[in-house]
């Protein structure tokens, strides 16, 4: 993000001495307590975006190496090729939810050389975790937590999508006493994830045409240390790191022990750093005919983008049919994350709240039959939904193959339908 923030002690300039506080010193110029550690962590070489962060240890510093097994990042390609119902929802038993965490119990759902997309249903804290491949956006979609970061905490619930850089340590802490679990959608790139380069200006600031802006984002809050969270600033701490190697997909694990806490970051400033955005802060581009795609875009990366679909009026031409026309993505996969509400154009499909739709570029796709005249004279869409467009075919992870329903295929010709079994779902229909 190209929005400057400050957080904590910093030196006046950049670059400087920063030194601890001496007893009866401030730690500023002329004090003669010990440095504080600089570490300028950077984008694409150091010619972008980057942040300036002052610790109290040696950042490189460790004391221990281990292998991490990942979990199972295996994919199987689309063949033959056919949209796909997934049902997350059945992806975790409530008996497993209690043990499961945001970091190492994700389940890979899709993925392709540019993004993974894993779910999780999560009730224990999460190990301090860095992700050296690319950033990852988090949306949750039931539930609550804190995430505790080097930059500062945030408390993230419902709706929230939080973007993390890449190689920043960082935690999760479900919340376990509401009515809900901690459900995470985790998108993780193998590159940067940002606000669209059509909403902004040149020098980074938010357009007026953009359906958020600055203020709707959370940086987070204050600088955050061991004591503060009631560790010792001198335990030894394990971080798990995912990093590229010779895994499945190209990733592999490694967890690396520090002789102290990762909590040591006295002060930062820079435009670099993790954020949150709640979907009920995007304001919805409606028209008096249907809008295409690209007006429910709210962060892109390399090779995909990620849209929501928010509560919104509808087209208002007296002619509208308010539900999406036919349409093929002939250079995209479209993955629908369907998160609440009444999907107007997937009834009668079996697609429901936590339900996943794959449309593979190739094939057609839109409203259930009935689905467009149903529409007619409706003047506002109850829904909330997730959207990933990939620009390269996404293949199926292990959690999309135990989920499949191996139905979706043939809703659109009343389960009229047969084929080979793939995946999770048998396709022949009885």
């Amino acid at each position: 993000m190209a929005h400057y923030q400050q957080q904590g002690d910093i030196p006046p300039k950049r670059h400087t001495q920063h030194r601890r506080p001496s007893e009866g010193g401030n730690g500023g110029e002329g004090a003669k307590g010990e440095l504080y550690y600089e570490e300028l962590m950077g984008e694409e070489g150091f010619s972008s975006d980057s942040s300036l962060l002052y610790h109290r240890n040696i950042p490189s510093t460790i004391a221990g190496a281990r292998e991490w097994e990942v979990g199972d990042l295996s994919t199987t390609p689309n063949h033959p090729l056919v949209p796909r119902h997934l049902r997350l929802h059945d992806l975790f038993t409530a008996e497993e939810v209690a043990s499961t965490d945001v970091v190492t119990g994700r389940r890979l759902v899709l993925g392709n050389g540019d993004v993974r997309i894993s779910y999780a249903v999560a009730g224990a804290t999460s190990p301090w975790y860095r992700n050296g491949i690319g950033d990852e956006c988090v949306y949750v979609e039931r539930g609550a937590a804190r995430v505790e970061t080097v930059f500062g905490a945030f408390d993230v619930a419902q709706g929230d999508y939080l973007v993390i850089p890449r190689a920043t340590t960082h935690r999760w802490i479900p919340v376990t006493d509401g009515e809900e679990p901690l459900r995470a959608y985790c998108i993780e790139a193998n590159s940067h994830i940002a606000p669209p380069k059509r909403y902004l200006s040149k020098y980074g600031q938010f357009l007026e045409h953009a359906p958020y802006c600055e203020r709707d984002l959370r940086p987070p809050v204050g600088t955050l240390l061991a004591e503060d969270i009631g560790a010792d600033p001198a335990e030894e701490t394990e971080v798990f790191i995912k990093h590229r190697g010779n895994g499945p997909g190209g990733i592999v694990g490694t967890v690396h022990t520090l002789p102290f806490h990762p909590l040591d970051v006295v002060g930062w400033d820079g435009c670099l750093y993790p954020y949150a955005f709640n979907l009920r802060d995007f304001e919805p581009i409606t028209g008096r005919v249907h809008q295409p795609p690209p007006v429910h875009q709210v962060f892109e990366g390399w090779n995909f983008v990620i849209c929501n679909f928010v509560p919104r009026k509808v087209d208002y031409h007296p002619l509208a049919v308010p539900v999406p026309y036919y349409h093929s993505n002939v250079d995209s996969d479209e993955i629908m994350f369907y998160v609440d509400g009444d999907y107007e154009a997937r009834k009668g499909s079996g697609i429901g709240r936590g339900s996943i739709s794959v449309h593979p570029g190739g094939h057609a796709h839109g409203p259930q039959p009935g689905a467009s005249e149903a529409s007619l004279g409706v003047e506002y869409f109850d829904e909330t939904a997730v959207m990933v467009d990939t620009f390269r075919p996404l293949e199926l992870g292990e959690g999309a193959r135990a989920v499949d329903d191996g139905k979706y295929a043939w809703s659109w010709s009343g389960g009229r339908g047969s084929g080979p079994e793939s995946g999770g779902g048998d396709f022949s229909i009885g």
